[in-house]
């Protein structure tokens, strides 16, 4: 449960950082950062395996650089789900650029909570 914790508030941290990198990629509080850390992880959950399903053949075709694109859309999608309006991602662009330093920025937080752990 700790460790679940921990993790949710790396990504919540992350996703404040983020925000602060990318143009286009909104996060308006803390609250909202969680909030939205919740929602990116159930669409993680539950979409992203039928999306990686559905295109396995376009990944394998591309040497498995379609993923970045796959990330992308479901970050987007995460942002478009959110109820609130203090996350959003304003284009495409923002989603492929936000999921990339997203990806650095909370493996750098997990690993850095872990060691501390």
């Amino acid at each position: 449960m700790k460790h679940f914790l921990l993790t949710w508030l790396g990504t919540a941290v992350a996703l404040l950082i983020t925000a602060k990198i990318v143009p286009g990629f909104v996060v308006t509080s803390f609250v909202v950062a969680l909030l939205a850390a919740v929602v990116i992880g159930l669409v993680n959950a539950f979409v992203r395996p039928i999306l990686s399903i559905l295109a396995f053949p376009v990944t394998l075709l591309t040497f498995g650089l379609f993923t970045f694109v796959l990330n992308a859309l479901t970050l987007w999608l995460a942002s478009v789900l959110t109820p609130s309006t203090g996350f959003q991602i304003k284009g495409f662009l923002a989603a492929f650029l936000g999921s990339i330093v997203l990806s650095i920025v909370s493996s750098i937080i997990n690993y850095i909570l872990r060691a501390v752990e």
